[in-house]
């Protein structure tokens, strides 16, 4: 049995069955190598649990991997979002995405809170000239607006 641990965006998981008769019955038997040592009290068995490492909440995978696909760079995403650019980068080719081409378009993003993104909205000037997209982030709202190059 394995219960997972949420904290910030990253999941961490414990053991908590002994792996040979998958009895629950374990207590902490002392530290080897650096790593918490069990035992089962059913059948005797002494054990440790190998570093399982982290793993990153697929919201923010994916809300990277979009934010890729809307024209922003690894180190704007980096910063957004808050995961390293290289991470950014591997998940992009792990899942084998190419970039659209946005040849005379490039993006801007603007981060908002609720009362910000709506008087953004109201404001008719703004909202003319582009094609925009409203994405939630967390508690707050990117605004991503794709405005033609000028020449």
């Amino acid at each position: 049995m394995l219960i997972y641990y949420i904290y910030a965006k990253f999941i961490y998981m414990e053991i908590l069955a002994c792996p040979k008769c998958q009895g629950n019955h374990i207590i902490k038997s002392g530290v080897i190598n650096s790593k918490q040592r069990y035992l089962c009290k059913k059948c005797n068995y002494f054990f440790t649990v190998n570093k399982i490492g982290k793993k990153i909440d697929d919201y923010y995978v994916t809300k990277a991997l979009q934010l890729y696909l809307e024209g922003l760079s690894y180190r704007e995403i980096e910063r957004i979002i808050g995961v390293s650019h290289v991470t950014i980068s591997n998940w992009v080719k792990s899942f084998n995405i190419k970039k659209p081409s946005h040849g005379n378009y490039h993006p801007t993003y603007k981060i908002f809170n609720h009362l910000e993104l709506i008087e953004y909205i109201k404001n008719k000037d703004l909202l003319s000239g582009a094609g925009m997209i409203i994405t939630e982030l967390g508690d707050k709202f990117m605004l991503i607006k794709w405005e033609r190059f000028k020449d």
